[in-house]
């Protein structure tokens, strides 16, 4: 599956953003619950409009969560002002500046988030054209639209056809709300726990980047660390991306006897060859005995959390961002074989 948001980033989107902020880990927690177990690659595009800070910041589709997640929490609105957006300019490069995969059988949708109808520059793009190309490439564009500005449901409704997805409206902040589980501030401490079990192997930006991470995930709320323990225990991860010695190796993706003493915390680096695989053992064994804990309160997580969710029966109405991407996926992945409890 790959999943691009297009998020415009104007003043008036400030409650949209900080919401997903909080719900991006949840929301791919969700989606990685699908099966088969999905591969799943999310990308970002913000936009804004001429004469603004940018027109488009695009975040390339990645399987790197933790990287996605960094760059989301850097998305500021401001901006904007004069009603219409660069619409067409983001679903452009979404569309035709993403690493897409060509395979017919992968699941590809985007997520076009925001207020405002598209601006139309007699020399920039049309979100016709873009919608054709996408539609050509199988790449489906769901509209989810936060308000009520005139002249935006019109257009939305247009871009969700033309590019065969769904539209719909929500409330102007997105209404997304946190829902705090019994087994959170439990996996918040093995956050911590885990954290510990680290060893980042690589350059030193390799290795800055994973610390990186792992600090901003300790400083993260209960339920979106939480979240994150849970969707990395679901990958088969520690950190997301690479530069995990354990996970690496785990993954066969590199051999202890191969590793270069500089690209080792300085800590090991005076270790000998013995001396070190006895260290990564014992980190080894430490992970499976919290991992041992964390995979029983992910399932009571998971219980709990979709007892929450079924409180939202059918016939009541989805009105927040996160139940919207919900739904639709649960529908339009069906047509890849890719099924949700």
């Amino acid at each position: 599956m790959e999943v691009c948001f297009v998020l415009d980033t104007t003043g008036s989107m400030s409650g949209l953003i900080e919401g997903a902020k909080q719900k991006i880990w949840s929301m791919a927690n969700d989606i990685v619950s699908a099966k088969p177990k999905p591969q799943v690659r999310f990308g970002l595009v913000g936009y804004r409009d001429r004469g603004d800070a940018y027109v488009t910041k695009p975040v390339a589709l990645t399987d790197d969560l933790d990287a996605i997640y960094e760059e989301l929490q850097k998305f500021k609105a401001d901006g904007g002002g004069d009603t219409p957006e660069s619409v067409s300019e983001a679903l452009h490069e979404a569309v035709n500046s993403m690493p897409w995969n060509v395979q017919r059988d992968v699941f590809k949708v985007i997520y076009l988030v925001g207020d405002a109808p598209p601006q139309s520059y007699s020399d920039g793009k049309r979100w016709q054209d873009v919608c054709k190309v996408a539609s050509e490439q199988g790449i489906l564009i769901n509209t989810i639209q936060c308000g009520d500005m005139a002249g935006t449901a019109e257009a939305w409704k247009a871009i969700a056809s033309n590019a065969g997805g769904a539209y719909a409206v929500i409330p102007q902040d997105g209404n997304m709300k946190q829902i705090a589980a019994p087994q959170d501030k439990e996996l918040q401490e093995l956050n911590v726990k885990v954290g510990s079990t680290l060893i980042p192997c690589g350059s030193d930006a390799v290795r800055s980047e994973i610390t990186t991470k792992q600090s901003r995930a300790e400083a993260a709320a209960p339920a979106a660390a939480a979240s994150r323990l849970s969707y990395n225990w679901k990958t088969a991860k520690t950190v997301q991306g690479t530069g995990e010695l354990i996970d690496a190796l785990k993954e066969g993706k590199m051999k202890l006897d191969d590793v270069k003493t500089q690209d080792l915390p300085e800590a090991l680096r005076n270790l000998s060859p013995e001396e070190l695989k006895a260290h990564v053992a014992r980190k080894q064994a430490e992970r499976e005995t919290i991992q041992t804990r964390i995979a029983v309160l992910v399932k009571e997580r998971d219980v709990f959390m979709q007892a929450e969710r079924s409180k939202l029966a059918p016939g009541k109405k989805a009105d927040s961002f996160d139940d919207q991407v919900a739904q639709t996926l649960r529908a339009q992945a069906k047509d890849k074989g890719i099924v949700f409890e």
